[in-house]
């Protein structure tokens, strides 16, 4: 790519694309494109088909999906699979048929088995049954990789797909019921402590900001009270903030913005002939080329007991942390190996206890 170079970023609204956005500016692309849902649908096959013919991108950054925790997984299975196909299967169809010189595809390392090898290789793909819990949206993530696989095998396309860990950071979904753990740890425990320090300013505030079923600042305490008590917040002895499942399941997060500087530090350096090359020196498979995709994390894990733990010790919350075992805790423990995306030239830098802090700042000062 060159400064010049006219990119797509599907999705340039969201956590990912808005990294991935704000990374490139910094680099010094100045031709990139976005598309609102508002002004374009994703999932309408005559209109992604009328954008790309009329505008014609060089490069396409496919970071577009339906996303959420284990919550939204659980009980929209539907509208998971079915969105995400649908977008994929029409960025990418288009893609090729427009002559895009790469595109890269942002899938997710649910895409794993559920007792996977600790950390998972990219060879672990398709060797045991998903997790229950989120395998529609992971079946449709896996699909959207074999796709890019299938069409640079059949057509010789440049299409690279990337398999991110957890991601957290600026412009982070932190609805309660369809965001992920972090965000949603660090948005409850925050109307937990101010609610701890009957700060009633800042909870009315973090609700006009973002409200709850329809339930927002403007309500009356007693109906904001019982909103936040659904999601876990009780006020009824000295103040607690409960969090679905046991706290035993490790998870891996990753700085949204440094995910942002791998995915372009692969658009700018790395091709699918690259990444095939180095898989034919280690295989003794004949005729075949599989999981070409790359993961993209830290190799590092971390409890979701201790994580909450370090949420609360950061936003300064004097209350109770419970844990509600009766729910379910998903994969025990889903750890990258990125060892892969080391060899190919770039490892992370900020580490848990930092992106928490830096998460927290911009979730205030937004």
């Amino acid at each position: 790519m060159d400064k010049n170079s006219k990119i797509y970023i599907a999705g340039h609204k969201g956590l990912v694309g808005s990294a991935l956005w704000n990374n490139l500016l910094s680099k010094g692309y100045s031709n990139l494109i976005g598309r609102t849902i508002d002004e374009l649908d994703l999932m309408d096959q005559k209109s992604v088909a009328a954008f790309f013919q009329q505008e014609k991108p060089e490069y396409v950054i496919l970071a577009a999906a339906k996303v959420g925790g284990i919550v939204a997984n659980t009980t929209y299975r539907a509208e998971f699979i079915y969105e995400n196909l649908q977008i994929q299967n029409n960025v990418i169809h288009q893609a090729y048929l427009n002559g895009v010189k790469k595109l890269l595809f942002l899938g997710s390392t649910c895409i794993y088995p559920r007792d996977a090898q600790q950390p998972m290789p990219e060879d672990c793909l398709l060797t045991a049954p998903l997790e229950y819990t989120n395998e529609p949206y992971a079946i449709a993530k896996i699909a959207g990789l074999k796709m890019c696989e299938s069409y640079n095998l059949q057509y010789g396309t440049n299409f690279i797909a990337v398999m991110p860990t957890n991601l957290y950071g600026p412009n982070d979904n932190f609805d309660l019921e369809k965001s992920h753990v972090l965000p949603a740890l660090v948005r409850k425990i925050h109307l937990g402590k101010c609610l701890k320090e009957n700060n009633w300013e800042a909870v009315r505030k973090d609700l006009n900001k973002r409200p709850i079923e329809g339930i927002s600042g403007k309500n009356t305490e007693e109906e904001i009270l019982n909103i936040l008590l659904k999601y876990g917040l009780s006020s009824s002895i000295g103040m607690s903030v409960e969090i679905w499942g046991s706290g035993a399941p490790f998870r891996e997060f990753l700085w949204s913005e440094e995910m942002a500087d791998a995915c372009i530090f692969i658009m700018e350096n790395i091709d699918f002939k690259d990444i095939v090359n180095a898989q034919s020196e280690k295989t003794t498979t004949v005729g075949e080329c599989r999981n070409t995709h790359i993961n993209i994390g830290t190799g590092k894990e971390i409890t979701i007991k201790k994580l909450a733990e370090l949420i609360k010790e950061s936003i300064g919350f004097k209350g109770n942390l419970i844990f509600n075992s009766s729910k379910p805790d998903g994969t025990m423990r889903k750890l990258t190996d990125p060892s892969k995306l080391h060899h190919l030239g770039w490892q992370h830098k900020i580490e848990i206890a930092e992106g928490i802090s830096k998460m927290y700042d911009w979730y205030v000062k937004s």
